[in-house]
């Protein structure tokens, strides 16, 4: 029954991948300016960073398996009703999506944890597998659908998705919640984790993962058209190759996640392929398609080397719960920033050089405190 946690991931993204290659469309139908656009792509990262230090009170009152259930049924709803309840439906269904997702960003990795204590990175991966597989499959298809039928649908259809996940997840609500293996760091008195330092190491990995992360997801078809000429129909294609490769990154990372002292080689692995991608770019834009592959390789890696930091650093099933809430909140609060701020740049200047240049820094940045986080494997 543990393997349904995987099941859970396929739901975790769609509802946000599937609005990149169809923006232009929302836009140009809605009449959402770059900037609107980029705030409709970040608004369900803002609602992870409000909801996510909340899940682990829903948690303790009904059980992780119970909470996640509710979520995946209030994700399928506002999923399937948003793109039809017009614009106010629109931004209010787009942050009622992002606040059920939360919820399974926190407690899923720690249920991992729980079930695959002795295989955290391993069993991250394949999560991080089904969480990009989903993403995948969702950005391939958000055209063909918009082509075939209309955006609306190319949203909605994934709100299906969630209903099924929901009821294969169902039995696990019916038993027992599993107990977590007793440890002393459960039992003991621990100062809180927003003022551990490697709590804020942790979160500042997070968060720029997230940014860049984000930034692909809503931007990288609208930079492609733009900067490499490439038409829309293929810009799915290589969003849906970026997701491919991010599966193939998050499968291999963990073979450099494994050393029981020192974590750099995973976490700097991880983080040089998004910096050369948005150099990339920025210098060849004619050559999107590697960059998408190369930035893909990264993303899936990183997400990957995020969530094994978050596990390998918390001491104890609550506080597991807590770090992951904490990484999530600060984390997607600086990550809900990236498609707006990319969004106004763009804008204001006109082109996509001054926007690449500042996410290339942010890249350098995380590069570094992969390079710090990775040597101090004390929990937090």
């Amino acid at each position: 029954m543990t393997a349904t946690a995987f099941v859970v991931a396929l739901s975790l993204r769609p509802a946000l991948t599937a609005v990149g290659p169809v923006l232009p469309r929302i836009g140009l139908d809605l009449h959402l300016g770059e900037a609107a656009q980029g705030l409709l792509g970040t608004l369900p990262l803002l609602a992870f960073a409000v909801a996510s230090p909340l899940v682990h009170l829903a948690s303790r009152r009904f059980g992780m398996e119970r909470a996640v259930f509710v979520s995946l049924l209030v994700l399928a709803a506002s999923s399937a009703l948003r793109p039809y309840t017009g614009q106010a439906g629109l931004w209010i269904g787009t942050a009622v999506v992002g606040a059920a997702i939360a919820v399974g960003n926190v407690l899923v990795p720690v249920i991992i944890k729980r079930d695959y204590a002795a295989h955290v990175s391993r069993a991250t991966g394949i999560y991080t597998a089904f969480i990009t597989g989903g993403a995948a499959i969702a950005s391939i298809l958000a055209v063909p659908i918009a082509d075939a039928v209309d955006w609306r649908l190319s949203l909605a259809v994934w709100g299906g998705l969630a209903v099924l996940v929901a009821v294969i997840w169902l039995p696990r609500t019916l038993s027992p919640e599993p107990m977590p293996a007793a440890t002393t760091a459960d039992g003991a008195r621990r100062v809180s984790v927003w003022r551990q330092p490697t709590a804020w190491l942790v979160t500042g990995f997070m968060g720029l993962q997230s940014t860049s992360f984000y930034l692909f997801v809503n931007w990288l078809p609208t930079i492609e058209i733009a900067t490499g000429g490439v038409s829309e129909r293929s810009t799915g294609v290589h969003l849906f190759i970026f997701q491919v490769c991010g599966l193939i990154g998050g499968l291999s990372i963990p073979l450099l996640l494994k050393h029981p002292t020192n974590q750099r080689a995973g976490l700097m692995t991880a983080s040089l392929p998004i910096l050369l991608a948005l150099l990339g770019l920025l210098v060849a834009p004619h050559l999107a398609i590697v960059w998408a592959i190369v930035g893909g390789l990264g993303q899936g890696a990183g997400l990957v080397a995020a969530l094994s930091l978050i596990s390998l650093r918390g001491r104890g099933h609550h506080e597991t719960t807590q770090l992951s809430g904490m990484a999530q909140a600060v984390g997607y609060t600086l990550a809900a920033a990236g498609p707006v701020v990319a969004g106004y740049l763009t804008q204001v200047t006109g082109g996509w050089s001054t926007t690449l240049v500042v996410f290339a820094t942010l890249a350098a940045v995380q590069v570094t405190l992969g390079f710090v986080a990775g040597r101090d494997t004390r929990p937090v």
